[in-house]
């Protein structure tokens, strides 16, 4: 592994620990505001960190790819509708499940982007199914009760992690139309509106409580959203796709982490079980892909 690599994988690691703690940041926005208007102030926030990287790249990559604003606003529209949807149900669901167990479920998404894919006529392999059998099993120690019934926090979760895999699937249809930072930067927007409308309409946020909530979502807003997507995009570029899949994939230990040193969140035995089947099941989906795609 050459330097270029080793810097690819820290840079990587530090994503997956912004990710991560973001739950912990979610946790606590949600003790002051709404689900809708931490989304659309935490979104406005990202999408106003790329605005400078899309100058940028404008200025100094003339090469870059010169989408028609049609096509941008598609893009950003339909990326941008994913983006509310996943990131409304998650951010709902954060108010009544631990940040733990919303770190693990939300990683389900690798599971349902290539069964999603079936959809669209794409194949789906016996590794990435071996995978998703193990998720299931650990969602089922990690979520499902004695009584058969799952938490209505894990829940929405869940339901958010099927939108986060249509949200790749979108990216993937646009991301050769549309240069990423620009894609990026409209999503967040379209979704900043969606967000914002939606608590005008359905929550009672005061500017107090804003306030209160401001480093949770200054947090999820500069870091999470605009610094560790940026981070992302530069790593993957010198990265080997194997180890991103599997320093990725530390998001839901960084979120466990993060709930158990500033939450005080606990886990149980069957919890972390189920949380390591899930885990497991997550890096072999995806590390199957990437070798098998690697040997051809």
């Amino acid at each position: 592994m050459n330097k270029k690599h080793l810097e690819a994988n820290g840079l990587m690691l530090i994503t997956a620990a912004i990710w991560g703690f973001a739950f912990v940041a979610q946790r606590l926005g949600m003790q002051h505001v709404g689900p809708f208007i931490f989304n659309g102030i935490r979104f406005a926030i990202g999408g106003l960190v790329l605005l400078p990287f899309w100058w940028l790249q404008r200025k100094h990559r003339p090469s870059v790819l010169k989408p028609s604003v049609p096509d941008v606003l598609r893009g950003g529209f339909a990326a941008g509708t994913m983006l509310f949807c996943g990131a409304s149900l998650q951010q709902m669901g954060m108010v009544y499940t631990t940040a733990g167990n919303a770190g693990f479920i939300t990683g389900f998404y690798v599971i349902f982007v290539p069964i999603m894919g079936i959809l669209w006529g794409l194949k789906t392999d016996g590794g990435t199914w071996f995978g998703a059998v193990l998720a299931v099993m650990g969602m089922y120690f990690l979520s499902v009760t004695a009584d058969f019934s799952i938490s209505f926090g894990d829940a929405l979760v869940l339901a958010s992690a099927f939108f986060w895999a249509g949200h790749v699937h979108v990216i993937g249809f646009f991301t050769h139309k549309i240069p990423s930072i620009q894609l990026a930067a409209v999503q967040f927007f379209v979704c900043t509106f969606y967000s914002l409308l939606a608590a005008f309409l359905f929550e009672a946020n005061t500017l107090p409580a804003i306030f209160d909530a401001a480093l949770p979502i200054l947090y999820a807003g500069l870091l999470s959203t605009g610094v560790a997507y940026t981070l992302q995009v530069v790593a993957q570029k010198n990265a080997h796709p194997a180890h991103a899949a599997i320093i990725l994939s530390l998001e839901a230990i960084f979120a466990l982490l993060g709930g158990w040193l500033l939450l005080g969140e606990k886990m149980s035995s069957r919890g972390l079980f189920g949380g390591g089947l899930m885990l497991a099941g997550m890096i072999f989906s995806q590390l199957h892909s990437t070798l098998k795609v690697a040997k051809k």
